[in-house]
């Protein structure tokens, strides 16, 4: 099972997208949210969970979607597993390192 995974770099900070590679081109609403995974914000290339935890590790700001994608964040311990938040049943994590 792969990710899909894009790495933004502005001004110093290193803001890594990551999703689960099956739920792209999906939308998920819960009350006023929507989240929309596109491929365009997440990335066309697939990774492993090898190279994801890599760029996630050197991650400044993160942006993770999807069950295994937030599992696994939340393994490196970059993401507390508890401010999870689910929309439309997809878990979704935000993390900023200050």
């Amino acid at each position: 099972m792969s990710f899909r995974m894009k790495i933004y770099r502005v001004k110093g900070e290193i803001m890594v997208a990551v999703c689960d590679d099956e739920i792209v081109g999906m939308d998920f609403r819960e009350g006023e949210f929507k989240l929309e995974i596109r491929e365009e914000f997440y990335g066309e290339k697939a990774f492993d969970e090898d190279e994801v935890k890599k760029a996630l590790r050197q991650a400044t700001i993160a942006n993770i979607s999807g069950e295994r994608a937030v599992r696994l964040a939340v393994s490196l311990g970059i993401i507390d597993e508890n401010r999870v938040m689910r929309i439309g049943g997809c878990p979704h994590a935000q993390m900023v390192v200050m």
